[in-house]
């Protein structure tokens, strides 16, 4: 093509006015999907949950535990509504990947959320248990695109200090590991080479994921409260039993910690 060559710098990086507000907003894409499919505005409650292996949504179907919103207008998405110890959340299953797990957030904070906790399956970079375990995100690698349409260039997006105080302390009272740690964010996870992999160990990082770094960055320009955990499941397929989440494919361990930050969201609000 003419005028381009290898040597230029990716779009990535160009063109990227960061105060300047986006032309297409969340709120134009759920007000038309209301029109086209004619339903009412209803808020989502509250807290609401990503749960991208979509695993804790098809435990709690297949336990007649959650029901679906036929209000919610996301076009690409399911939302479900469940009760647990008294408190309503929102679940939208499946949202995998930084680029998609904004989008979904964006819509959910658009339609009312006020808290969002992410829970995604990771691979296991520095041990600090035997998988499955807990790791709650305290920073994100930004090897992903999405959080760079947000903020300019930085290594690692972080979770807001006082939020991760209050929820790390309500973790010690559930049952598995919750761990506080460092993860890599990638787009590419078939792309975790060994060169990739020493790079995440050098830094300290215990796993890796596909959504933090994106939902972190997205979280602290919106001033929205986000909490990310990484369900360290695997060793990247290195073993015979890998990716084995235990009793209900993992469900019943993830909803107790997301149980656990909704706690120390509401305790603080």
């Amino acid at each position: 093509m003419s005028g381009s060559s290898d040597s230029e710098t990716s779009p990535l990086f160009e063109a990227k006015a960061f105060d300047e507000q986006s032309v297409f907003r969340p709120s134009a894409l759920l007000e038309n999907a209301r029109r086209q499919k004619d339903l009412p505005e209803r808020s989502v409650p509250d807290i609401c949950i990503l749960d991208p292996d979509g695993d804790i949504v098809r435990q709690l179907m297949a336990t007649d535990e959650a029901a679906k919103d036929e209000t919610w207008p996301g076009y690409h998405t399911d939302l479900y509504r469940f009760e647990y110890n008294g408190e309503e959340f929102g679940i939208v299953g499946c949202a995998v990947g930084a680029s998609f797990a904004v989008l979904v957030a964006e819509q959910l904070f658009a339609a009312g959320c006020q808290f969002l906790i992410s829970v995604t399956s990771s691979g296991q970079i520095i041990p600090k248990d035997d998988p499955p375990y807990f790791v709650l995100i305290d920073r994100a690698l930004r090897d992903e695109g999405t959080s760079h349409h947000y903020r300019s260039a930085s290594q690692y997006a972080t979770l807001d200090a006082d939020l991760c105080a209050s929820v790390e302390e309500a973790c010690k009272s559930v049952s598995r590991p919750v761990y506080t740690g460092t993860t890599w964010t990638t787009d590419a996870p078939f792309r975790e080479t060994e060169t990739a992999i020493e790079r995440a160990r050098s830094e300290g990082i215990l796993a890796v994921e596909m959504e933090a770094a994106a939902l972190y960055t997205f979280a602290e320009v919106r001033k929205r409260p986000i909490v990310c955990f990484a369900h360290v499941t695997n060793q990247m397929g290195q073993t015979e039993e890998d990716f084995e989440k235990g009793k209900a494919d993992g469900s019943q361990d993830a909803l107790e910690v997301i149980d656990a930050a909704a706690t120390a969201w509401r305790s603080k609000n």
